[in-house]
């Protein structure tokens, strides 16, 4: 699969399962809805990963995983779940993904240009930040709302 088409894939997910989880939010709370979500992706990845890769992979790899901290996913996966839910219950769906989608291209930009967590440093470019400014610049402009 392409890159192209796992992204965009992945932020149509994204966006369809933060509404989900916040109408199931609105019934339960955000932390019942956060287990919920993390205890069912664990079995769906269990699944996966039994028929797919058991063969070739284990659990004891991870102990090899070096640094440490980038096994933190799940955590910050717990987090994620939860402010995504209450950027979309405040802010609706479209405002929250845009805003979201913005602080990604943001810190991964930043992440980028002073490689940070191993990632491979790249040069400033003004053409990116001018790129950066110009998407949040469409967000500012679909945030005002024009009186007809």
């Amino acid at each position: 699969m392409s890159g192209w088409i796992a992204a965009l894939i992945s932020g149509a997910l994204m966006s369809i399962q933060g509404v989900f989880n916040t109408e199931v939010t609105d019934k339960t709370g955000p932390w019942i809805t956060n287990v919920f979500v993390q205890l069912t992706g664990f079995f769906v990845c269990l699944a996966l990963w039994f028929f797919k890769e058991r063969k070739t992979t284990s659990f004891s790899d991870l102990l090899t995983v070096e640094p440490k901290y980038l096994l933190l996913g799940g955590v910050i996966g717990a987090f994620i779940t939860v402010t995504v839910i209450a950027g979309m219950a405040s802010l609706g769906p479209a405002r929250a993904v845009m805003l979201i989608v913005s602080s990604q291209v943001i810190v991964a930009y930043l992440i980028e240009v002073f490689g940070i967590f191993g990632v491979e440093k790249v040069g400033f470019a003004w053409t990116k930040l001018l790129g950066t400014a110009l998407f949040v610049a469409g967000i500012v402009l679909f945030k005002v709302q024009l009186k007809s």
